[in-house]
């Protein structure tokens, strides 16, 4: 797995990688964004048209597109979608009343002709939130066990505090009874764990 990858990439020049970060407004994007390259967090503004930070993990350079999600910008969002090696998509599990709004929006994403193939990773974020759905069921929500012609994985998050959570005890054991619900942890993660995975499946898919 994991390791297997890491040993690989020794000594290898270091490959420059382009990931788009997508999701509805007020989703936390860039706050997970921030987290993931290691900047302070304690200040965050709407993104208005986009921001781009490079993130180094395991020989890699992902160049990581943080786009705005307002309702005025998402018509533009496909204008980015070219060369994209991986898709993050930012869900706010406490905002339950736009569960359907961003599933549509994720669903249309993944039907377009530039992301065709390209690995899906969904944060379920806000998880530090008493109101946050659990990773399980948002997974089931967007029907992401239908997703047949990519690898995909979601992970519960917090991005303001940076710490991964547990899934649910019923989460895994729907993974362990073969319901499809694909790359679900069964063990507390972090964000550096979605990195990993990240890294892994780029240089799977560049082989």
């Amino acid at each position: 797995g994991l390791l297997s990858v890491i040993q690989k990439l020794k000594g290898s020049p270091e490959q420059e990688l382009r990931i788009v970060l997508l999701g509805l407004d007020n989703a936390g994007k860039t706050t997970l964004l921030k987290r993931l390259a290691s900047e302070e967090v304690s200040t965050i503004t709407p993104t208005q048209g986009f921001n781009i930070k490079s993130v180094h993990s395991h020989g890699l350079k992902l160049n990581v597109w943080d786009i705005g999600g307002q309702r005025s910008i998402r018509p533009y969002w496909k204008k980015y979608l070219g060369s994209t090696d991986l898709l993050i998509y930012v869900i706010d599990s406490a905002d339950q009343k736009r569960f359907e709004e961003t599933g549509q929006e994720l669903a249309e994403l993944t039907e377009d002709e530039s992301l065709m193939g390209v690995p899906l990773l969904v944060f379920a974020n806000k998880q530090d939130l008493v109101t946050a759905a659990p990773a399980a069921e948002i997974a089931e929500g967007l029907s992401l066990h239908t997703y047949r012609d990519r690898e995909w994985q979601i992970q519960a998050c917090s991005a303001l505090s940076g710490e991964g959570v547990q899934v649910e005890t019923g989460a895994c054991g729907l993974c362990r009874a073969g319901r499809g619900l694909k790359g679900l942890r069964s063990h507390p993660s972090s964000l550096q764990d979605g990195m990993n995975w990240i890294s892994s499946q780029i240089v799977n898919r560049k082989k």
